[in-house]
């Protein structure tokens, strides 16, 4: 069954190594909607991000996709919702030993029995998509971060997936290389018509992606809503990253921008 792309988060709490790290958090994300989580280093973004695609059992609460609990699901059906949500690591997480090719094509040949020639057909596809058209012979090694994050969110779009999940896109990279991660992010978003959850602690990826922005301080939300009612917030976290972003008008132009 083809999921929507509706996620429900409710009042998740998880503990890793007997310290609380999620302490009830609730969200919803609605099809087609674009959301960022924005904290701090070790608020627990990526813990919850871990639970959107299952990889994570709740300690209490739950986490649906299309009103189905991912962790009360049978190990058949989680592996066909799971096959509906792409994931772009933090680092890319290519795989070296593989060509550019060979990584967009990873998941198409677990998944999918394909013909050869539609296989390629579709990694090309998937690849002049996020611009890197022609590079399915180049080595990882021989791109630059920007270029892998890129191949990284090609092949998270290798299966046509309904719900697309960010970890930290535009971490390690140089402010330039991060708004045109930032703008690709837009742009497939626009094309494909799929949920996004980002997670960031870069407040302009944040407000130039997300529909909504959902701020995490110690494993809770402690503001959610549009760019400009988070920027209007007066919570001491959000305060520091307006200010930590604020040189030149950056905040501004990235409202203005989205």
């Amino acid at each position: 069954m083809e999921l929507s792309g509706r996620v429900e988060v409710v009042d998740l709490h998880k503990a890793l190594g007997g310290q609380p790290v999620l302490r009830g958090v609730s969200l919803r994300v609605q099809p087609g909607e674009a959301v960022a989580i924005l904290g701090p280093s070790g608020c627990g973004k990526t813990v919850l991000l871990r639970h959107l695609v299952g990889l994570l059992v709740p300690d209490r609460g739950e986490v649906r996709l299309d009103g189905e609990a991912l962790h009360r699901l049978p190990p058949h059906r989680l592996r066909e919702v799971r096959s509906q949500v792409g994931v772009v690591f933090q680092s890319a997480a290519l795989f070296d030993s593989l060509t550019v090719g060979e990584n967009v094509a990873f998941p198409l040949r677990r998944h999918r029995r394909l013909p050869e020639s539609r296989l390629q057909e579709i990694v090309a596809e998937k690849l002049n998509l996020v611009g890197m058209g022609g590079t399915e012979h180049k080595m990882p090694a021989e791109l630059s971060g920007g270029m892998r994050k890129r191949v990284g969110i090609a092949r998270a779009l290798a299966l046509d997936p309904k719900i697309v999940l960010y970890d930290e896109p535009t971490a390690g990279l140089d402010p330039v290389t991060a708004r045109a991660v930032d703008r690709l992010m837009m742009e497939v978003r626009a094309r494909t018509r799929t949920t996004t959850v980002l997670v960031t602690h870069d407040l302009l990826t944040a407000f130039a992606v997300a529909d909504r922005v959902a701020v995490m301080d110690a494993g809770r939300f402690v503001v959610t809503g549009t760019r400009e009612e988070v920027r209007a917030s007066p919570h001491p976290l959000v305060q520091a990253f307006l200010r930590s972003s604020a040189l030149g008008g950056v905040v501004e132009e990235a409202i203005r921008e989205a």
